[in-house]
């Protein structure tokens, strides 16, 4: 067995005051958000894992890409007949979280999963380059396939085709609306800063300081 013991760094770039943050965390994480993106030190700022639990109670994690936040929740695009998509058919409950090693920070979200209309759905879906497009119409995702050729010619195939591109019924956007958000800020000799907000029995958030 490999002995990773001694990798380790020290946090020591920002911290997080309690006292200073709104009491909506939205705010604060527009503003981790835009500061990691500007930063261009994270080449994919909106990178997420998404944790979902399937009908057999197994969690699965992967990364998907966030491509809108507001109050309403956080939202992604996917094909519902994935593995995901049948997780969160079971199990609407799911989690995410950021990394952004660039800024020492972390952010985890919990909250439940609804599905985008057909119409905000379309109009993402044909937003996107159609290369994109035909990579949604062609992969039935999750599926075992035989090959790479396999997906290849089924690409190949639309792309020649001059039929109208049209969005899978089975593919669109899901919107997380989220009632848990814990921001972490790495500090010196592992005394990280942990903010969590949550939502009471009125809808009304709280905000407390959990030890590292």
């Amino acid at each position: 067995m490999k002995d990773l013991s001694d990798l380790r760094i020290s946090y020591d770039k920002h911290k997080l005051n309690k006292e200073s943050l709104d009491e909506d965390p939205l705010v604060l994480f527009k503003a981790w958000f835009e500061e990691v993106s500007k930063s261009k030190e994270v080449k994919e700022p909106n990178a997420m894992t998404l944790s979902t639990v399937d009908s057999s109670n197994t969690p699965r994690n992967r990364v998907v890409l966030l491509k809108k936040f507001s109050k309403k929740g956080f939202v992604f695009y996917t094909n519902y007949s994935s593995n995901k998509g049948k997780s969160i058919a079971d199990n609407p409950n799911v989690c995410l979280s950021f990394f952004w090693p660039s800024h020492e920070r972390q952010v985890i979200i919990k909250g439940s999963c609804k599905l985008l209309t057909e119409k905000e759905s379309d109009e993402y879906f044909y937003s996107r380059p159609k290369d994109s497009q035909i990579g949604a119409v062609v992969s039935d995702q999750s599926k075992i396939i035989p090959n790479r050729k396999f997906i290849e010619d089924k690409f190949s195939s639309v792309l020649k085709s001059k039929s109208k591109i049209i969005r899978p019924k089975h593919w669109g956007g899901i919107v997380v609306s989220y009632d848990s958000i814990e921001f972490w800020q790495g500090r010196k000799n592992r005394l990280h800063d942990r903010i969590l907000f949550e939502k009471n029995k009125n809808n009304n958030w709280i905000c407390n300081r959990l030890s590292p």
